[in-house]
Order: C-alpha cells, then structure tokens, then sequence
C-alpha cells in the first residue's frame, strides 16, 4: 500500500479532502495536479470524482462505521439514566443505598430483559455522562432557605463585624469515630455530587475542632463524649492560642449552649 493514496487518513479528514479535491476539479484544476497537491494518488482523486457523478456532494460524506448494533436503544438509555441518576437504590428493592456496577447489570436485567458484562455496565455508564462518585451526606432536618439566608445574610454581617473588632472567626464542631460513617463510591453524572439523606446523629465522637474562614485549624482529640466541661476548656485553649478576639459559630448541641455560660470578653459565640 502506498503512504500517500489516503486509506491511513481518518473519516472526518478523508471526507474534507474529497471535498475539496471536487471543488478543485470543479474550478477547472486538472485532477492530477489536485492529487499532487494533496499528496494523494491520483487514482485516489479520480475515484472521488466517479462517486461525485454517481451520488452528488453526499456521495462523499463520510459514512459511520458499521459495527454490532447496541443492546439498548434510546429510550431504554433514557429510563436507565432517569432511575439511577433519580432513585436511591432501596426504592429498587436493592440492599444497599450506593449504585454498583454489579447492581446496575442487575437493574438492566429486570427492568429490559438484556444481560450486559460488568465490564459492558462501566462503559455504558461513562457513555451516559456517569462516573463513581463519594456522596455528600446531608442531614434531612437541614433547612435549604435557612441554609442559603445565613450565607447570604447573616453571615457577611458577622464577618464584617468580626473584621471591625479585629477578631478571627471559627467554625467549631465534634467528630471522629461514628457509626453512620460511609466510605463507599455510588455512580451519579458527572459534576452532580450525589446526596445521602441520614438523620444527622453523632455517636462516640471524640475530638473538637475549630477552623477559621482562612482555613486554620485547631483541634483537640479527648475521651468520653462532648460535654459544657469539655468544650469550655477547648475554648479557653483556643483563646489561649488566638492573636485577638474570637467570633465561634457553633450549632445547638446542648454543650454549646451550656458554654455560654462561660464568660470571656474576648469571645463571643453564635448560634447557627
């Protein structure tokens, strides 16, 4: 085979050649002196110009290459994505709440009667704009109109405030060993982190941490569970360690509310 008679090109290239090559011949260009020009054989050239006599310009459109037909047509892709893009796999009488490929085989299965490999599951599920992804967990008691008034609102007033009185703002919180904790990937399309909804409840935490907006981070790891005690001695640490004043946004676990009661003029909690 010749380097230059243009089978190694690709469909999209080869069609604009043929093309252009017509153009040319159409412009008065001799069809050997196109084929030099292109670099291509001339028998090449003269080939396109039989297809263009016989079929017109779409005679020389590039056609799809033929291959083993899919097993799922376009409206069964489309109910595949809806239901696990939309459903938490329980609803689907699964076990688990995180989609696996295993699951996914076994979803086409039921609902389309078509038996796909593993591996045939993955790639289908990148085809349709999915990937394995680690799912935000969202308390389900989480108010999203709150949510979005107080970093709207509220808090660019406490920044502003804390940025008058020279103070670092903290977010404080426990955590550490919990038995709700998840590590698993489910698949969901890609830049759609996907959600657990939970109840939000902590079990046998034990550390304290704070972090300011700047994303320092001080922490305290201690035994039992939180109580006012506990939290009062990680403020008074905390103080200890600060250049200035301290604003720290809590949540209304009872032992931060019980820590109000612990008066320092340099430190000043918020409820949020």
């Amino acid at each position: 085979m010749r380097d230059n008679d243009g089978r190694k090109l690709d469909h999209k290239t080869l069609e604009a050649l043929r093309i252009r090559a017509v153009d040319q011949v159409a412009d008065g260009a001799h069809p050997e002196d196109v084929a030099a020009a292109l670099g291509l054989h001339r028998k090449t050239v003269y080939a396109w110009l039989a297809k263009y006599r016989e079929g017109g310009r779409d005679a020389l459109r590039a056609r799809p290459v033929p291959g083993r037909p899919p097993k799922l047509g376009g409206g069964q892709l489309s109910r595949l994505y809806a239901l696990i893009a939309g459903q938490d796999p329980r609803q689907m009488q699964f076990e688990f709440a995180l989609w696996t490929r295993e699951m996914v085989r076994e979803l086409i299965r039921r609902e389309f009667g078509v038996a796909l490999s593993v591996v045939s599951v993955g790639r289908l599920l990148r085809k349709l704009g999915m990937s394995p992804q680690r799912p935000l967990h969202r308390a389900y008691q989480q108010n999203p109109k709150a949510v979005d008034r107080w970093k709207r609102e509220e808090y660019p007033a406490i920044q502003a405030q804390a940025e008058a009185e020279e103070a670092t703002v903290y977010f404080a919180d426990e955590a550490g060993i919990r038995s709700d904790y998840h590590a698993g990937t489910t698949w969901s399309p890609v830049g759609q982190t996907p959600q657990v909804q939970n109840t939000g409840a902590r079990y046998s935490v034990n550390m304290i941490s704070a972090v300011s907006a700047k994303g320092a981070l001080r922490f305290a790891v201690y035994e039992g569970n939180t109580n006012a005690a506990t939290f009062i001695n990680f403020c008074k640490r905390l103080l200890h360690d600060a250049a200035g004043p301290v604003y720290l946004i809590v949540d209304g676990h009872p032992a931060h509310r019980a820590a109000a009661f612990f008066a320092d003029p340099h430190l000043r909690y918020i409820t949020a």
